[in-house]
């Protein structure tokens, strides 16, 4: 790799006497295992309809289909709601997944129920019955924006946008270090999030110059998920204990740099924001 960038505006520099910055705590998605047990229940539906005739066999299909549906959406809706409580400014989910599962559970057991040919009013009873436990398991999705009561919602939606996209932009990390197969990168990978969030959740509050923030953040993590994704696919074919080792030591370098990042985004100096920005980019380069 190339030899780095030194001085008092570098990655390296700066972390002289910098505190490590705090690591901001991830929300988990709760009742995962639920949502498992609710895909599950579709074996109900599509195993026996291979044994029936054709028409109770298309109706088994359609509920365990619903069934499966309604289960993955559940899914995504309880990884929404803990990505919105991880933060301080949080839009409501544009899709209201849990709710949706909660809808497609009960049409699946209006279906499942017209095989047993009981008339009409006994799958709707079941339709009623599950949908309620279904939302009973997994409650509601947010059904309203978070923290942005008497702020400005132009400045507020801009700052959700960029966070949304400085995740995105983690989960491509996460996702890429996979490859790697390394338990211990991974670990390093989420430590290097959580400084990321700990940045994420110092915007949300104060946001300072936005813009300067954004294009700060956009250097930074897209470099650092570039520079993921071209050493994961380096390590999981030649276990280069050299690469390795620079790999951990870039991302020291730039998890270091936030702590100085969140002040100077607060006191909107721009002078030294846009120096970084440019030794930042060109350090990425070089490292690449």
């Amino acid at each position: 790799m190339a030899e780095r960038f030194g001085g008092k505006y570098s990655p390296q520099g700066a972390s002289q006497g910098s505190p490590r910055p705090a690591a901001a705590a991830e929300v988990r998605p709760r009742g995962l295992w639920r949502a498992t047990v609710l895909f599950l229940t579709a074996f109900l539906f599509l195993f026996p309809a291979f044994g029936d005739d054709p028409g109770d066999m298309l109706l088994g299909l359609a509920a365990g289909g619903l069934i499966v549906l309604a289960a993955w959406l559940t899914r995504e809706g309880l990884k929404a709601e803990a990505a919105y409580q991880s933060r301080k400014l949080a839009r409501r989910p544009a899709l209201p997944r849990k709710l949706l599962g909660a809808v497609l559970t009960g049409a699946a057991l209006v279906v499942g129920g017209a095989i047993a040919d009981q008339g009409l009013v006994y799958p709707v009873l079941y339709a009623l019955v599950g949908a309620g436990l279904h939302l009973g398991a997994f409650g509601l999705d947010p059904m309203a924006d978070k923290g942005m009561e008497g702020i400005d919602a132009f400045q507020t939606g801009r700052v959700a946008h960029a966070v949304e996209e400085g995740e995105k932009h983690l989960a491509a990390m996460q996702d890429a270090i996979l490859r790697a197969k390394d338990r211990a990168l991974e670990r390093r990978v989420e430590q290097f999030a959580g400084a990321a969030r700990g940045l994420f959740r110092t915007i949300e509050t104060d946001p300072g110059d936005l813009t300067a923030a954004r294009k700060y953040m956009s250097v930074y993590l897209m470099g650092a998920r570039d520079a993921t994704v071209k050493f994961a696919d380096h390590y999981a074919q030649t276990r280069d204990a050299g690469a390795r080792a620079d790999y951990e030591a870039l991302l020291t370098d730039l998890e270091t740099t936030f702590a100085q990042k969140t002040t100077a985004f607060l006191s909107n100096n721009r002078t030294d924001l846009d120096v970084e920005i440019a030794v930042l980019r060109d350090r990425l380069k070089l490292d690449h």
